[in-house]
Formats: structure tokens, C-alpha cells, sequence
């Protein structure tokens, strides 16, 4: 096992990795920014080493800051968190270079996965089912007009090199194409330094459903099933529940089936997350896989019964899973709402300092946060304040726990997106289990409406 872990990240995913790594024996090492100086995973490590100023290319993006704070603290492995560097195979390739364990999938394995034609290409090979689209980068503009025109509309421009909905525009029969192209490749260039593209044809009213995947270093491959992530805005995940409300036994067991064979074909190593778009007859489609730890992967531990974070790092230590696919058993249901600090009409940032702060408790409520009484939520990084994750032995039960956990959870001094998640626990078609990726728009159209 390791004995001192360097934390290249903040937030509570920091906090999380730190209580992970106290509870194994192994000593923390915190980087931080300057604006992070009072945070708590500052506070919670063993060790703390400032980085650099507040923006992040100058400190959590900062390769070379990052491996001097490991070198100086005798650091034997570093965890990338989620973010940031977490995806980032020159940084998992120098980590490895300079003889310590990175904390994930092999360098190899995110430069095959972080580019996302390259996966794409992948995933075909080891048998998961693909959207129609282009067979590799588009060549440009017109390249991308052509190939719009072969498949059909409507069609979804992505970016090769990233996600999160940056470098990303839908065109309907009748659009620009070429400006769309044009539009979505500077966005791309200006988010991750490469304007690639790449096109595929566009589902209308699609469910976000991602397959959890987790592997040793021996060959063996396990899943613990799916979430659901279908409320999201501009891309960008609100609240995440597990099992799928869509997703049947049957279908769960097919699509794990296909996902382990294609992990099992790959090589694939550690945590991982398998992305699938499906359509209303229950079809599902390979959309991208994230080779890190997500950012909801408690709803899947609260379902499960195993701790990620602790796996995952005693899988980077050589330790063989625990468990094999016919011992993983869904024993509840879990939501995860994700606290940010937002207004929750305009969704715009709200950083500040919190004035008054209390969370909500009781059985089957968790919460994983960065926040304290008088902290300040910095301007410099994501708006996430929390994530609630509330569970029981029903989808029913944990909608009720989470309906009462909202309505405990207090925040002062800045806006949050609390009242928002109310409203997506009262909304009819969430209740029901009946709800698509189209599901924040048609409950802020319906505030409009009531006035």
C-alpha cells in the first residue's frame, strides 16, 4: 500500500480522497492555490503545499508545481480527483516517468479514451453500439456538411478532445452546418486547445445513461450498474439517481454484458465510466467513456455498497476486486442533487462568503461538501458547494428523504440552486420516472407559464 498520497485536486473531492486515504493508513498531501488557503481539504491533510496564485492554469493545472510539491513531500502516488488533471495522459505519463503511481487508468488508456473519435473507433472494434456519424475527424466545414447530409438530421457537432458541452452545437434539417462547424471548432480550440471535431447523428429525446465500470490490474472487470443523468443543463448534470428508472433488469444485464466485454477487449485498468445515450424504445448508443472517478459516483456506492474512493486505491496498488459480478447485488436507491452556488433562476455563478450554513442529517442522508460557516466560495473554479446523495429501499423512499433533506438544507450569504431541486422533486415526470434529457427545460418553461 501506499504511504503518502499527493491530492492534485480541491473541493470535496479532495476531502473525499483524504478520509479514503486516513482510513487505509496512508498520509495526505493537499496542493492548494492561494484563494484555497482556508479550505478544508487544506486543513484535513497531513501536509499542504501552496502551488501557485488562484487562476488554475497557474496552480491545479500547473504539471510542474505539482510534481515539485510531491517530490519535496516524499509523495509515492498522486490522485487526480475528477477535473482538472484527472483526464489529462501527459500528466498520468509524467507521473508514471518519475516513479509514482497515478492514481487511475494507465497513461495509455486515457490517451485512448481521451480523444474522442480515437475512442469512438474503440468502441466499435470491441462491439458497442454507435450512433451513425463520421468515421473520424472531420477534415472541416465542408467536410462536416457532407457528412451532415449523408446521415440525416438532426446532427450533433462534438468536440474530439473534450465534453461538459463546450464545443458542442446541434443542427436541425434546414441549419448552418458549416457555421455550427466553424462556431463549435473555436469554442473547442479556446476550452481544450484542440478545435478537432467530430459528428454523429443527434437523438431528439434522449436518456443520459452511464454504466459504472471498475477493473484490477489482473484482467478482471466488474460493473455496478448504471445511473441515470438525464437532468442536465447545457450538458451539464444537476442530479443523478441509481438504478435507472428506465433500465430493466434484463437491460441492465445486457448492457453490462456488452460494456465488460469491450473493458475485457481494451485492457482497461481501474475506475471508469461508460457514457450511453438511449432512445425512447429503449435502444442505447456508446457516447464517450470518462476514465476517472465521476463526480456522482456516491449514488452508485450508496446502491452498491462499496466505497470507490477506497477501491480505487487499493486497485492502483496492485489489490485484486473484491467482488465478482454475480456477488454485485443493488441493495437501494440513491439521488445525488449537486448544491451549486448559482442563482437558480439564471443559473449565473454566485460566488461570495456563506454567512450561515446547516446541512441536513439523518438516516440515509449524506453530504459531501467543501462548505463551513464563513467560507468563501471562490469565482476562480466550478460553482459546486455540495453534493446531497439521500437513499433508501425505494425509489419512492429516497425521493421522500431527499424532498425532506432539501427543505433542512440551509445556505446564506450567496445564491444556490436549492429551490431549483425542489421543483425537480415536485415535477410530475420526474416523480414518475418518466423523463428525458429535455427535463430542466420543460420545468423552467413551466415556472414560467404559472408566473
Amino acid at each position: 500500500m501506499f504511504k503518502k498520497v499527493l491530492i492534485a485536486n480541491r473541493g470535496e473531492i479532495a476531502l473525499r480522497v483524504i478520509r479514503a486515504c486516513r482510513e487505509l493508513g496512508i498520509r495526505t498531501v493537499a496542493i492548494h492555490s492561494t484563494a484555497d488557503a482556508e479550505s478544508l481539504h487544506v486543513r484535513f491533510a497531513d501536509e499542504a503545499v501552496c502551488v501557485g496564485p488562484p487562476a488554475s492554469k497557474d496552480s491545479y493545472l500547473n504539471i510542474r508545481s505539482i510534481l515539485s510539491a510531491a517530490e519535496i513531500t516524499g509523495a509515492d502516488a498522486i490522485h487526480p480527483g475528477y477535473g482538472f488533471l484527472s483526464e489529462n495522459a501527459q500528466f498520468a505519463e509524467v507521473v508514471e516517468q518519475v516513479g509514482l503511481k497515478f492514481i487511475g487508468p494507465r497513461s495509455a488508456m486515457l490517451k485512448l479514451m481521451g480523444n474522442k473519435v480515437q475512442a469512438r473507433e474503440a468502441a466499435e472494434k470491441a462491439g458497442l453500439p454507435l450512433l451513425p456519424g463520421a468515421r473520424g475527424v472531420l477534415e472541416d466545414a465542408d467536410d462536416a456538411d457532407k457528412v451532415a447530409r449523408e446521415i440525416g438530421f438532426p446532427i450533433i457537432l462534438k468536440a474530439a478532445a473534450g465534453g461538459g458541452g463546450r464545443g458542442m452545437k446541434i443542427v436541425r434539417e434546414g441549419g448552418d452546418v458549416r457555421k455550427a462547424f466553424e462556431t463549435a471548432s473555436n469554442e473547442a480550440l479556446s476550452a481544450f486547445g484542440n478545435g478537432d471535431m467530430y459528428l454523429e447523428r443527434y437523438v431528439e429525446e434522449p436518456r443520459h445513461i452511464e454504466l459504472q465500470i471498475v477493473a484490477d490490474e489482473r484482467g478482471n472487470v466488474i460493473h455496478l450498474g448504471e445511473r441515470e443523468c438525464s437532468v442536465q443543463r447545457r450538458h451539464q448534470k444537476l442530479l443523478e439517481e441509481a438504478p435507472s428508472p428506465a433500465v430493466t433488469p434484463e437491460l441492465r444485464r445486457e448492457m453490462g454484458e456488452v460494456a465488460l466485454e469491450a473493458m475485457r477487449g481494451i485492457g482497461y485498468n481501474n475506475v471508469g465510466t461508460i457514457e450511453f445515450l438511449m432512445d425512447e424504445k429503449g435502444r442505447y448508443y456508446f457516447m464517450e467513456m470518462n476514465t476517472r472517478i465521476q463526480v456522482e459516483h456516491p449514488v452508485t456506492e450508496q446502491v452498491y455498497g462499496l466505497d470507490l474512493l477506497r477501491l480505487q486505491i487499493k486497485l492502483s496498488a496492485g489489490h485484486d476486486l473484491p467482488r465478482t459480478q454475480d456477488q454485485v447485488v443493488p441493495r437501494f436507491h440513491a439521488i445525488e442533487c449537486r448544491i451549486n452556488a448559482e442563482d437558480p433562476e439564471t443559473f449565473a455563478p454566485s460566488p461570495g462568503r456563506i454567512t450561515g450554513y446547516h446541512q441536513p442529517g439523518g438516516y440515509g442522508v449524506r453530504v459531501d461538501t467543501l462548505a463551513y460557516e464563513q467560507y468563501k466560495v471562490q469565482p476562480y473554479y466550478d460553482s459546486l458547494v455540495a453534493k446531497l446523495i439521500c437513499w433508501g429501499d425505494s425509489r419512492e423512499v429516497a425521493m421522500d428523504r431527499m424532498r425532506r433533506a432539501l427543505s433542512e438544507y440551509v445556505v446564506e450569504g450567496i445564491k444556490t440552486n436549492l429551490a431549483f431541486h425542489r421543483r425537480v422533486m415536485a415535477h410530475k415526470g420526474f416523480a414518475a420516472g418518466k423523463y428525458d434529457t429535455r427535463i430542466v427545460e420543460q420545468i423552467l418553461a413551466e415556472k414560467k407559464t404559472a408566473g
